[in-house]
């Protein structure tokens, strides 16, 4: 399986232009041959730690943009994970759907999230795809370890981290190199492939330094998107060949 995992600007409350850009991207990996491609934590209509800011993004995706990103993007044979807030019978979830030609297969919502008013998912279902089963934890799960576990405990043997650490500088600074550090510590505890993907750059007054990369089951970083430029790790399962740097828009 090849997988792809994309960095980015951050686009908030604008779902036609995160559209385009998963749409830009989703060309790209069809020339690349790209099984699985992966965008960063609620990048659909943007993250925000703000309630009123998160209802109002949560009632969109639900309502309007997750019916039409799944237009948009049903021509396309990649699977592809994106994140939104999502409303389910009054409450919130902080989710990262898993789309196949332009249906929702599945999803897993975050099991530990740090968002005002949004509800932890209790399910941590994993998914095939060209013979490699994986799982998704979210951002702040990566703090915890059973939220992976309980992939590892599946047989899987990839976890993929949608991440957005788009943060008040002095915060984001200090995360600079937790965020790795907890993906390695991930990858070692339950001997599965990590992969993660990240916004970069500057968004009104926050930032994300970004961590979009490639951890090996021994905590061995294969490789990462260079910080604050926008690109893509891509890498090869089983054979693990993996290209970097790869700049899609």
């Amino acid at each position: 399986m090849r997988i792809a995992a994309i960095q980015c600007r951050a686009i908030a409350d604008d779902a036609v232009a995160a559209g385009d850009a998963i749409v830009q991207r989703l060309q790209w990996a069809a020339t690349e041959a790209i099984d699985l491609i992966v965008f960063p934590e609620a990048f659909l209509l943007g993250h925000s730690y703000d309630l009123t800011t998160i209802r109002l993004r949560a009632g969109h995706a639900s309502d309007f943009a997750l019916t039409a990103l799944c237009r948009r993007v049903a021509a396309y044979s990649t699977t592809l994970v994106v994140g939104a807030f999502v409303s389910v019978d009054g409450r919130i979830f902080n989710r990262a759907l898993v789309i196949e030609r332009g249906r929702i297969i599945g999803h897993f919502a975050k099991a530990h999230p740090n968002e005002p008013g949004v509800t932890a998912g209790e399910d941590f279902p994993t998914f095939v795809r060209s013979g490699v089963r994986f799982g998704i934890n979210i951002c702040n799960d990566a703090n915890h370890a059973d939220a992976a576990e309980r992939l590892a405990e599946q047989q899987a043997r990839l976890i993929l981290y949608p991440l957005n650490n788009m943060l008040p500088p002095e915060t984001a600074g200090r995360w600079r190199t937790k965020s790795l550090a907890n993906l390695v510590d991930r990858a070692r505890q339950t001997g599965c492939w990590v992969v993660s993907s990240d916004v970069t750059g500057a968004c009104d007054d926050r930032l994300s330094y970004s961590c979009t990369a490639i951890v090996a089951p021994d905590g061995r970083i294969v490789a990462r998107v260079p910080e604050l430029v926008e690109g893509a790790v891509v890498f090869s399962l089983p054979d693990v060949e993996v290209a970097t740097d790869q700049i899609v828009g």
